[in-house]
């Protein structure tokens, strides 16, 4: 999952060099990145390669890349285990780049929206990167609070849309080219 491995076309092509805009200089522009769209068409890619390449071109930066499902579940082990205090470290403190994945999954989760919500007000305050993925628009994602909601909405927001036939072709030519097929 690197840049170089993404295949880009007309229909991917500004979440692409948004994602190497913030990947090169995080914080700087696009805080947060709210990359979108339907399943299947590159999102989890981007994430990664953003997180790859911050990571080649800044070998002590920390990169914290989970899903949105994985969050809730340390959240909720958290409160279980009395260990608040750590998890909150953990991601307020701890990395300097932090890519979720299918952020949409903690809307309708209140305990879970306003930890996101608190962690994602640090991070932005502190000048880290903060890139998320979904299925869905901001707005179109049901049960999200507006205040996250407006959050998500202070950065950029990149859409992917279905490719065209030419990336198709492109897409398929260079994953045979990658399994030397």
């Amino acid at each position: 999952y690197t840049f170089e491995s993404y295949v880009v076309g007309a229909s991917n092509q500004f979440a692409h060099a948004s994602a190497v805009a913030v990947a090169e200089q995080p914080a700087r522009q696009y805080n947060p990145l709210f990359l979108y769209s339907p399943p299947g068409l590159g999102k989890t890619h981007l994430l990664h390669a953003i997180g790859n390449h911050f990571l080649q071109n800044n070998p002590n930066g920390r990169v914290a890349y989970l899903s949105a499902e994985k969050f809730v579940n340390e959240l909720v082990e958290s409160l279980q285990k009395f260990r608040m205090p750590q998890f909150r470290a953990k991601y307020r403190d701890s990395y300097d780049l932090i890519l979720i994945d299918d952020i949409q999954f903690i809307a309708k989760k209140s305990a879970s929206e306003e930890e996101f919500f608190h962690t994602f007000n640090t991070l932005f305050e502190s000048k880290r990167q903060i890139v998320v993925s979904s299925d869905k628009l901001p707005h179109e994602i049901p049960g999200l609070e507006e205040r996250t909601r407006s959050r998500f909405q202070w950065g950029l927001i990149a859409d992917i849309q279905p490719p065209e036939i030419e990336t198709r072709i492109a897409i398929l030519k260079k994953k045979a080219e990658m399994e030397a097929m």
